[in-house]
């Protein structure tokens, strides 16, 4: 689950990582009256969105009166802001952060993040922090320190003092930044984060280390123990489709292509999305029903594929094990008959209870396309979107 940056500060704030003094405004009004709080000018007014590259964007801009804040908070406000993350569709911007501004000498970039390979989280840090972090990445990786934390000892002292020497901290900056860092650790910890990443940390001109943004990630797995950060979940930056699929507890995840997929078990569905593509088709979901879907879980999983108004052709992929072909085949033909076939369906079934399945699907009437393999399906179903 991702969350918006003042919410994010929000949970800094409650760790002690400081941040720069603002609040959130829903509308150009608000942004003025919070920017007369801030006891001075320039002020800085940011979109709120889940994506990164806002200002690149045209998605944050800084104002040196209450006027010019309202004024930028108006167009920022109702924008559609397209990024490098949002896709070419972009993002409504519904709010803005308006944040004192900072006497800036120096921005870094730091992170802590979860990697799997060697099972340890790492702090990440760069003294080419900002807007371009990607290309640094990208271009000159030595730029990037990395600290590996064993999670079952934590964070010791010599983790911090390493990221501070790297990062080529002042001596006066060297004791806050150790503070924070070991806050942020344990923020990252607490909520089960997948992700904590501020970019840019900025060194102030008085030596202060100060958040200027915020980004958290948090595993979705997890968030049964974290009943609060529910109220930090935005729907509007959600895909709807997304949303009714959580409802029925469907891995369920909308791409740009148009062939809609339904696949029980997620390595299987990978490998449908990759064949579908070697066809010369594009996937428009990625959806796992699961081992232990029931036929209503199919049912609605076809639903919410037939939904989307990209897809030109269906094609569903089940190996029958824990979930049996003949329930799957209960699930498709209920769905068919609730909400009509749009687009052609290419079926392909094999395993527990195939025959029974296929028999279901052949009595039903409907006009379902039978393949007698992986490659055939997906052959099939190219051959349909690319008609």
């Amino acid at each position: 689950m991702n969350i918006h940056e003042y919410q994010a500060k929000q949970l800094f704030q409650r760790f002690g990582v400081p941040i720069p003094k603002g609040a959130v405004a829903f509308s150009p009004e608000e942004a003025r009256q919070v920017a007369q709080t801030l006891g001075g000018f320039p002020v800085v007014v940011k979109a709120q969105i889940h994506a990164g590259g806002r200002g690149k964007g045209g998605g944050v801009k800084l104002a040196r009166s209450l006027e010019e804040a309202e004024q930028l908070a108006r167009q920022i406000i109702g924008m559609t802001l397209v990024t490098h993350q949002t896709g070419p569709k972009g993002r409504l911007v519904k709010k803005v952060l308006v944040e004192q501004g900072l006497n800036i000498a120096k921005e870094l970039y730091l992170s802590i993040v979860v990697d799997r390979s060697s099972a340890n989280i790492v702090i990440m840090a760069s003294e080419a922090g900002g807007m371009d972090i990607e290309a640094v990445a990208e271009q000159t990786p030595e730029k990037i320190i990395k600290v590996y934390i064993n999670p079952l000892i934590g964070i010791q002292a010599y983790h911090c003092q390493q990221a501070a020497y790297g990062l080529n901290l002042p001596p006066a900056a060297v004791k806050p930044f150790v503070q924070m860092l070991n806050n942020l650790y344990k923020l990252f910890m607490a909520y089960d984060a997948s992700l904590v990443e501020i970019n840019p940390l900025v060194l102030t001109a008085e030596e202060t280390i100060l958040a200027l943004d915020a980004k958290i990630n948090f595993d979705d797995n997890a968030l049964f123990r974290h009943q609060d950060l529910m109220d930090f979940r935005d729907l509007d930056e959600e895909d709807p489709l997304d949303i009714e699929a959580g409802k029925y507890h469907l891995n369920y995840i909308n791409l740009d292509g148009n062939v809609g997929n339904m696949v029980n078990g997620a390595g299987l569905a990978m490998a449908t999305m990759d064949i579908i593509q070697q066809a010369g088709a594009r996937p428009a979901n990625f959806l796992d029903v699961g081992g232990g879907a029931n036929a209503e879980m199919v049912e609605n999983g076809f639903r919410i594929i037939s939904s989307d108004p990209n897809v030109k052709g269906i094609l569903i992929n089940i190996f029958g094990g824990i979930l049996r072909c003949d329930v799957l085949a209960e699930g498709v033909v209920k769905a068919a008959q609730k909400t009509g076939i749009k687009v052609p369906v290419v079926v392909r079934m094999e395993g527990t209870n195939v025959e029974a399945g296929r028999k279901i699907l052949k009595d039903s009437g409907l006009n379902l396309i039978a393949a007698k393999d992986l490659k055939d399906a997906a052959g099939k179903v190219a051959e349909i979107v690319g008609s």
